[in-house]
């Protein structure tokens, strides 16, 4: 188990983005009102946005990306990093996070690399750009986001209903005295088919068959396989279990915590998390409602929308809580309160 406390960084700034275009679960053709009312009250999912054709996950981080460094002043000589994680990549090759180094006028001097992550991801990239902060020094960037709509059938009823598509940007900076992060971090291998596209990479490359349509489940192998019970208890088995061993690293009780900003999978899964945390439901804020599981940009866009609720106990520390595809899951403990946090925006 990966336990550790990286010193002296500190987050500037989160911005995050979501495409204008709305889409709504109760007009989804695919199901029926009767399946579409439980899914709707199960997974508490009413709409989600939907990038337009030809609008990346890069598209998303950008916007964010912008939007940060100008509020913040920030002077793109001092980002000397620049990771972006996704599972929608702009291409197989290049990595994408060179494109938006030069899109963004960063140094040809910035380090910048892809980290194919989902659900975890954002906690992940954390840690990965705290960590080469403590080396590097200077400022960095942390790109996070997905474009989920594009890895799944429309007509695969147990998962198209469910994603959103987002984008997020994390200014970091490596500043002696700041508060410590702790991470705990974890992966589990075993249950890689959880969630899966089966064509399309190394091991199975893209064939006839790939794109032939299974009419009972929706979908083709060229698609996004999502098995909703495994995952789920997935979920149940190991995100509490890893919170509390976070907890018990840095000595700190459920109460002496602010927040808790989870994943955004399901409004069932959540509740769960809170309840058996024994925490109110307005520390485990949720926008499942209107934006949907937008993958690994959904803790981001959490934070971007409960900034107002959440400064209410701004003198406490948060913990944040990925878990889903890989299978991979991780939480984070930090200290928000000094944190720029703008406001959600749409392109």
């Amino acid at each position: 188990m990966a336990k550790f406390a990286i010193d002296h960084v500190s987050i500037e700034g989160v911005s995050a983005c979501v495409p204008q275009n709305k889409v709504f679960n109760r007009d989804y053709v695919y199901q029926s009102p009767k399946e579409q009312a439980q899914f709707i009250k199960t997974t508490g999912i009413e709409e989600r946005r939907i990038a337009l054709e030809g609008t990346t996950a890069s598209d998303l981080c950008l916007a964010a990306a912008r939007r940060l460094l100008a509020q913040l002043a920030c002077d793109t000589a001092e980002i000397n990093l620049l990771v972006f994680v996704s599972q929608t990549p702009d291409y197989k090759i290049p990595c994408t996070a060179t494109i938006l180094q030069d899109k963004l006028g960063l140094s040809k001097r910035c380090l910048a690399f892809d980290v194919n992550l989902g659900c975890s991801g954002y906690v992940y990239g954390l840690s990965i750009v705290a960590s080469l902060l403590t080396h590097l020094k200077g400022k960095a960037l942390l790109l996070v986001g997905d474009v989920s709509s594009t890895c799944v059938n429309p007509k695969d009823k147990t998962a198209a209903p469910l994603f959103s598509d987002a984008g997020s940007a994390s200014l970091l900076r490596y500043q002696k005295g700041s508060a410590p992060m702790y991470f705990n971090l974890q992966s589990d291998g075993a249950g890689y088919d959880a969630i899966i596209t089966p064509d399309g990479g190394a091991r199975n490359p893209i064939n006839d068959a790939s794109f032939t349509f299974d009419v009972t489940l929706g979908r083709s192998r060229a698609d996004m396989i999502l098995d909703g019970i495994k995952v789920f208890n997935f979920s149940r088995r190991e995100v509490l279990p890893n919170v509390r061993e976070l907890l018990e690293y840095t000595g700190m009780e459920i109460q002496d915590i602010g927040f808790f900003v989870f994943h955004q999978a399901n409004k069932l899964m959540n509740d769960m998390l809170a309840k058996k945390l024994g925490i109110d439901s307005e520390q485990a804020p949720q926008t499942l409602a209107k934006l949907g599981n937008t993958s690994s940009a959904s803790i981001p866009v959490t934070l971007v929308q409960s900034v107002h609720q959440m400064q209410l106990s701004m003198g406490k520390e948060i913990v944040l809580s990925g878990f889903g595809v890989g299978l991979s899951w991780g939480s984070v403990q930090l200290d928000l309160s000094k944190t720029n946090i703008l406001p959600l925006i749409e392109i």
